[in-house]
């Protein structure tokens, strides 16, 4: 078992290498058995598209989920994500993940009104092909499970956008995200979020007594990167308000790892795929 978590691990630098490093783990990715359908646009800005992943033979009845990717809010493309789009298809999960605007192009809060705008899109796009019940799951990693959490927890942003986050969200999967990370560390963020008045209304932890779907926030215990207590004290601040929320903590798992697991062949080591099913099946109804 512990070549496993150093291929994942490897994987996971591979990850952090840039381009070069994307293209070796996405060029392991089977090509067949889903379909892609690419750059479906959302807004005018050339970031404002998103990718469609749809298993083959997929129905109406068929779950959705939005995979929103990180990068710290100044990097990341939707292309680098071919080998999450798979893995989720695979599992028989119509997927879609947007690109967003980045620092320094845009400052908080864009990046939620474009994740905001998506998920709306989303929803109409596929139910246009007669796909999905109409719900959405919605699924991050680092930033991007940063703006999944914002987008269930603080109700502006999809009600700007036309969706109900208790009646249309089904529930949220964080997979390393930040949630509660004041004061601002260092210049990126300072520049990012450092304008917002208040400064609290920037934090997932500030929404935790609102209702919202239930949410699963996976993280590792070796992240040091994004420290797992970001995950513990959300779901803590949540079941003391009443809401539906769990943690799970992997252990000699990085930042990256975690959503490295996704990839073949390295699949299983942390678990984060199969949990992430799991929740999202026992939760398919939504509700807050």
């Amino acid at each position: 078992m512990r070549w496993f978590h150093g291929a994942v691990a490897f994987v996971g630098v591979l990850l952090g290498a840039g381009c070069s490093g994307v293209d070796a783990i996405n060029a392991l990715v089977p090509t067949n058995g889903y379909a892609v359908e690419k750059d479906v646009a959302y807004g005018r800005d050339a970031r404002q598209r998103f990718d469609l992943y749809v298993p083959d033979g997929a129905t109406g009845s068929a779950p959705v989920a939005v995979f929103f990717y990180g990068g710290g809010w100044t990097g990341g493309s939707k292309a680098d994500y071919l080998f999450a789009g798979q893995a989720l298809a695979e599992r028989g999960y119509v997927v879609a993940i947007p690109d967003y605007r980045l620092y320094p192009q845009v400052r908080f809060p864009a990046f939620l009104e474009d994740s905001a705008a998506a998920v709306a899109a989303i929803r109409t796009h596929v139910a246009a092909r007669n796909l999905g019940n109409g719900k959405v799951a919605l699924i991050g990693h680092s930033a991007g499970a940063y703006n999944a959490a914002m987008l269930a927890l603080d109700p502006q942003w999809l009600a700007a956008a036309g969706v109900d986050r208790c009646k249309d969200i089904s529930a949220v999967v964080g997979l390393a995200g930040p949630y509660n990370f004041l004061p601002l560390k260092g210049r990126s963020l300072v520049a990012i979020f450092g304008a917002a008045d208040p400064l609290a209304n920037t934090q997932p932890i500030e929404f935790a007594k609102t209702k919202a779907p239930p949410m699963l926030l996976l993280a590792g215990r070796n992240d040091g990167i994004v420290s797992p207590r970001n995950a513990t004290s959300l779901v803590s601040a949540i079941e003391q308000a009443g809401g539906r929320a769990e943690a799970k903590l992997y252990e000699n798992v990085g930042h990256a790892d975690i959503v490295a697991s996704f990839a073949r062949p390295f699949r299983g080591v942390p678990p984060s795929l199969d949990d992430l099913d799991r929740f999202l099946a026992a939760n398919r109804g939504g509700g807050c």
